[in-house]
């Protein structure tokens, strides 16, 4: 929903038609007729305008939008946000079987999607790493450097997994052997 603005007339399904009074960072304040005054969010759909007041100028400052906006760049650049990675159609539903070679103990069965979700969170760990390596104080170039290739080796030793990933921009990769 478009920011509104204070003396815009709108319309609510249960308390009828209103005036904005207050513009909130989250909520508008609004005078219902049938309901006095009631704080609702910026995100009801409920909520349908009547009538918009041109003369009032929308408040400084950011939109729910835009702070959303701000949000996920600060969180994405710092790794907190987890990427959807989708799995493999052949795999939804199946399962690992392990097989201990010694026959008295009992095998343990894995559904596929939980190893694939623990695949995924061992790589997004391994780039909020990378990430802290890069923005790290005290490291030396050459630390760095060498944390990376170890890091890289470790994306190696990953490409066996491969193979439950649907796309291949998800794939790991590491250092091409010669």
């Amino acid at each position: 929903m478009e920011e509104l603005t204070i003396g815009t007339r709108v319309d609510h399904p249960r308390y009828g038609e209103g005036i904005i009074s207050k513009d909130k960072l989250t909520a508008y304040e609004i005078f219902f007729e049938r309901g006095g005054k009631i704080e609702i969010t910026k995100r009801n759909t409920d909520l349908t305008v009547i009538e918009k007041n041109e003369d009032s100028i929308p408040k400084s400052g950011l939109s729910i939008a835009e702070i959303e906006e701000v949000i996920n760049y600060v969180l994405d650049k710092h790794g907190a946000l987890n990427e959807v990675v989708p799995l493999g159609e052949k795999w939804i539903g199946g399962t690992m079987l392990l097989q201990p070679a010694n026959k008295d103990l009992s095998p343990k069965e894995i559904p596929v999607e939980t190893f694939f979700h623990k695949i995924v969170m061992l790589r997004d760990r391994l780039r909020v790493l990378e990430q802290n390596i890069n923005s790290h104080h005290v490291l030396t170039d050459e630390d760095k450097v060498n944390l990376q290739q170890y890091i890289t080796r470790i994306y190696g030793s990953l490409t066996t997994f491969n193979v439950l990933f649907s796309e291949k921009s998800n794939y790991f990769s590491g250092v091409k052997s010669k």
